[in-house]
């Protein structure tokens, strides 16, 4: 196998240096099926030559809509890409409107779906997109034709000289792949990724990432049409790690069966998993509760390469022996790196995760960087807790005068789909303009510190950066969701979405009664409560910045009703404009 320059090449260097029994596992009802890497390539290829009989030329696009991660996703996206079409893979959460806007935007001729929900919202707009020729569901429906067809039709290999043609034909600077990124304003923008973009991100990316070739196992939750954990599903077929798909809802479960060593978080995701925990230990009672709040307490003290001395690695020794491998245990006991992206991640959960040896590393990157910019490593002294590591080889990060991140390197995008305009204003003399404030330290750590965009000034003149506001009172377990107001008015503010289940439990032990969600919010102790948490958060902020009024909204913030977008960032436009009324009684507008 020559050097990996195509993102279809991966499967084939792994059949050559690996050559899985379990390649790709999907759990179908109570059973678990294994494909190896040798079905793998034989059913892409199947794939290719189905799709040839189909009329596919290259350039051709196929959207790919799964509402869980499944081995038919990996099947059909060699498949496509093999042809030199391209695969255009939509969040499955994002409105019927929007689905008509990218399968129209990408012109796609065809549409593989998952299941029975995602059919309803493409069959109500199929009407609307005039290229759209057929769609196909992996799950079987009795409305839709099945992905079996094409397996069907690709079962004579008359034509799979054309198919190895096609694939001779396709160049790594070619455009593999249009994802939509989610956008907390307007419509969706289409990123144009080559197979170049997304082949150097996996193979750079890989150096960062402490795994034993061959034999380690991931587990892939996170939605593979995010650039995030779809470039880390080409880098575990390169090192040989067998891949095990999970529902989001259980995680948990599935981990205590496969026992994985490596797979990727977002910053909510760690958030809940904490405060589970944190519910757990409060439930205990004598000894065994002041021996696990014992153990929270070192963790969160937590420094890396022994920099607490002694005394203190002591106490995290036993503290992991009592406490943290329980911890672990729920999670299959042997997970060594959690790769942790998409937003900031608290430090306090940074400490006591890699505390409690999750090797929890943060990184940063967009998906117009393929995704990865830098990531933290705690091998070499690769590791800095509040930072997001170094950037990748190959990579350049620029700050520019204003402080924004400025990238240059063979990960950045090829520019937005049919929008000259958009890609001009962020693609600048080869350095791709991330919106992103931040700095490089010392010892060359990058550190966000806020969006460029979210940035804003109080009547005052002082600058605010909500996210680091929002970071800082998420730590309550009495806050779920927050965003920070205040633009040109005279001081912060902040609506807070409760978290319902946590505030409920203290209601009950404080005999508070409390209803619906309506009377939780405008319940006065509850709102009293609250108060105490948005002071305590308060004394890490600079007079100016502190929040001086808050409102709690009784709606569970999330990605149907529109506050949160696909990758669970706020749309903030929609979430103040919701809450309007709100906002108005905070200002006296």
């Amino acid at each position: 196998m020559q050097n990996i320059t195509r993102l279809f090449d991966f499967p084939y260097y792994q059949l050559e240096k690996y050559n899985l029994e379990n390649s790709l596992s999907t759990k179908y009802g109570d059973k678990w099926v294994s494909t190896s890497t040798k079905e793998y390539i034989d059913k892409a290829n199947t794939i290719s030559r189905a799709l040839l009989r189909l009329g596919i030329k290259a350039d051709d696009k196929i959207a790919l809509i799964s509402l869980t991660n499944r081995t038919e996703w990996n099947i059909m996206d060699i498949g496509i890409l093999q042809l030199g079409a391209q695969n255009v893979p939509i969040y499955p959460t994002i409105s019927e409107e929007d689905y008509a806007y990218v399968l129209n935007h990408s012109e796609a001729k065809y549409c593989f779906i998952s299941c029975a929900e995602v059919y309803e919202k493409i069959i109500a707009i199929k009407d609307q997109v005039p290229s759209l020729i057929e769609v196909y569901s992996f799950d079987e429906l009795s409305t839709c034709k099945n992905w079996t067809e094409l397996l069907e039709l690709g079962e004579d290999t008359s034509n799979q000289d054309e198919v190895e043609k096609r694939k001779n034909d396709v160049k790594t600077e070619d455009l593999a792949t249009i994802i939509y990124t989610s956008g907390t304003t307007g419509r969706p923008k289409g990123v144009m990724l080559s197979h170049e973009n997304l082949v150097s991100n996996a193979l750079e990316s890989f150096k960062r990432i402490p795994i034993k070739l061959g034999t380690s196992k991931s587990l892939s939750f996170l939605p593979v049409c995010h650039v995030y954990e779809r470039m880390l599903i080409y880098l575990y077929q390169y090192c040989g790690a067998s891949i095990h798909y999970a529902p989001i809802d259980k995680i948990s479960e599935f981990a205590q069966e496969v026992k994985p060593n490596v797979m990727t978080a977002v910053p909510r995701l760690l958030e809940k998993v904490y405060d589970k925990i944190i519910a757990k230990g409060a439930d205990l009672t004598g000894i065994k509760k002041k021996l696990f709040f014992w153990a929270v307490d070192v963790g969160l003290k937590y420094e890396p390469y022994g920099q607490n001395g002694w005394w203190y690695e002591q106490k995290l020794a036993l503290a992991n022996k009592l406490i943290f491998s329980k911890w672990k245990a729920a999670l299959g006991g042997e997970l060594s790196v959690m790769a942790s992206g998409s937003a900031a991640l608290q430090p306090r959960l940074a400490r006591v995760f890699n505390a409690a040896r999750f090797g929890v590393m943060e990184g940063y990157g967009l998906t117009e960087t393929s995704p990865v910019v830098s990531v933290n490593d705690m091998r070499k002294g690769g590791f800095k807790i509040g930072t997001v590591g170094k950037p990748l080889e190959r990579t350049e990060v620029k700050i520019a005068d204003d402080g924004e991140i400025c990238i240059k390197g063979p990960q950045v995008m090829m520019g937005y789909y049919k929008d000259d305009v958009k890609t001009a204003e962020v693609l600048k003399n080869g350095y791709f303009h991330t919106g992103d404030i931040g700095e490089i330290d010392a010892d060359g750590f990058l550190k966000i510190t806020d969006r460029k965009k979210e940035m804003f000034k109080t009547s005052g003149g002082k600058y605010v950066a909500p996210q680091l506001l929002e970071n800082r009172f998420k730590q309550s377990r009495f806050i779920d969701q927050i965003m920070v107001v205040g633009e040109g008015e005279k001081m912060p503010a902040a609506f807070i979405q409760p978290d319902f289940d946590f505030v409920r439990e203290w209601a009950k032990r404080y005999k508070i009664e409390i209803t619906t969600n309506q009377d939780l919010v405008t319940n006065e102790k509850v709102i009293a409560r609250l108060q105490e948490e948005v002071e305590a958060a308060n004394e890490s902020f600079a007079k100016w910045e502190k929040v001086k009024q808050f409102r709690l909204t009784p709606d569970v913030w999330s990605i149907e009703s529109e506050h949160l977008t696909p990758t669970m960032k706020l749309r903030r436009k929609i979430v103040k404009q919701k809450y309007i009324e709100l906002y108005n009684d905070i200002y006296e507008h």
